[in-house]
């Protein structure tokens, strides 16, 4: 019995957890006194995380109970104006946490109909955070750090735009099937 595309491809994605329990296991037998401090640090980095993804999957979990497609399409898909933008440039500056752990949220959003463009001027808007905006001042000064701010909250709807025309260019069905015959 032959497995479909899905089984195939999410089968795919346990090779890589496999392969790194596999040069633990190597490192554990060789080098025993080594091993231990990696899984300290694993083990610290993991209670780091873990609750950030917790808080990320009731996040994940609120939307998908709230918020319908068609309302997430109205205020960022392909009608959304003024409005998207906005909501894009402050949800990234607000966002707190290490940014690997939002992809699967923000993904998420892109299926629902969250054009790339808003994605995009979101990622970008991380790197405007609030809470450093005293340490900014103290060291620079009002006209630099307001200047600062300003260039890169306009400088994300810019890289929002370039991105999304960017991958509306290369994500037609032409170059899908080059980069496909490419790859196999």
């Amino acid at each position: 019995m032959k497995k479909n595309k899905k089984q195939k491809d999410s089968s795919k994605k346990w090779y890589f957890l496999s392969l790194v329990v596999l040069i633990y296991g190597f490192v554990s037998w060789y080098a025993p006194e080594k091993s231990l401090p990696i899984l300290i640090s694993f083990i610290k980095l993991l209670g780091q995380i873990a609750p950030i993804f917790l808080i990320i999957y009731i996040i994940m979990v609120l939307t998908n109970l709230y918020i319908n497609n068609e309302k997430l399409r109205k205020h960022m898909g392909d009608d959304a104006g003024l409005k998207g933008w906005i909501i894009s440039i402050l949800a990234g500056i607000v966002s707190m946490g290490s940014i690997y752990v939002w992809y699967p949220l923000l993904k998420d959003l892109q299926q629902k109909g969250v054009k790339d463009k808003f994605i995009v001027t979101f990622l970008y808007n991380r790197g405007v955070k609030l809470q450093w905006l005293p340490v900014l001042l103290l060291y620079f000064g009002w006209v630099y750090a307001i200047t600062l701010l300003i260039v890169m909250i306009i400088f994300s709807v810019f890289q929002g735009i370039i991105t999304e025309k960017l991958i509306n260019t290369f994500d037609k069905p032409k170059y899908n099937g080059l980069i496909k015959k490419q790859v196999e």
